[in-house]
Order: C-alpha cells, then sequence, then structure tokens
C-alpha cells in the first residue's frame, strides 16, 4: 500500500486522505478551537476517487492518518471497446485496459494521450 502518515493539521483542502482503505480528495477543513479540557478537532470532507461518495471524519487536529501517494502518468489509446479503453503507458510501453469514465466519455479518441492516476494499486483516467 503506497501510504504515508501525516498530522491532520497538516492537511489542506484539494491534497488527499486515506478514509475506510479508500483514497480521497479532501473538499473542505473546518478546525475548531480546543476547550477548557480538550484539544482541538478537525472535520474533513472528502471524496472517494474511485466511487465518487462523499466521506465526513473527526479527528484530533494531532492525530495522524494516512494519505495515499499518487502517480500520475501519460498513456496513448490504443484502441475503445465498449466502456473500456485499453491504453499503453508512454514511459514503459505497459498495456492495460481501464473503465472509461463519465468525465471523459465524450473526448476521449483512439490515438490520443490522456493522463491517469495509480494510487493504492488502483488506476483511474483522469484527463484526456
Amino acid at each position: 500500500m503506497a501510504t504515508e502518515q501525516v498530522e491532520v493539521r497538516e492537511l489542506k483542502e484539494g491534497r488527499y486522505i486515506v478514509i475506510d482503505d479508500e483514497p480521497c480528495k479532501i473538499i473542505s477543513i473546518s478546525m475548531s478551537k480546543p476547550g477548557k479540557h480538550g484539544e482541538a478537532k478537525a472535520r474533513i470532507e472528502a471524496m472517494g476517487l474511485f466511487d465518487t461518495n462523499k466521506k465526513s471524519v473527526v479527528y484530533p487536529v494531532k492525530h495522524k492518518v494516512l494519505v495515499p501517494l499518487i502517480d500520475k502518468r501519460q498513456a496513448q489509446v490504443v484502441s475503445i471497446q465498449g466502456s473500456e479503453a485499453q491504453l499503453m503507458d508512454l514511459e514503459t510501453y505497459e498495456m492495460f485496459s481501464l473503465p472509461i469514465t463519465d468525465e471523459v466519455k465524450d473526448t476521449i479518441r483512439p490515438g490520443g494521450d490522456v493522463l491517469y492516476m495509480i494510487t493504492m494499486e488502483r488506476k483511474k483516467i483522469t484527463r484526456v
């Protein structure tokens, strides 16, 4: 699993976090002030990268959480078969198939280049 540990206070909007073993992009973070006998808490709203579900968690600010390491790469579209695209990585020349998401369905073409990401041993097309 390609992750690292980070304290909650170091997280920012637009970064990534692992919630329930699912890599998520942080939508918003709100920090509360420490109470008389407690410590400050952070409420994190995030959206899953692969399942697109909204998730919400509350952690103490000093709590350590997992952050996924995301590798962004470029690939060429070799062919399109139904709702899957066969891709070839432009660095390693590895061939693999990925499902076509609704965001890129209209713009993806055979012979064109796409950006995809690899995180926690899963892949997804992000941009054409």
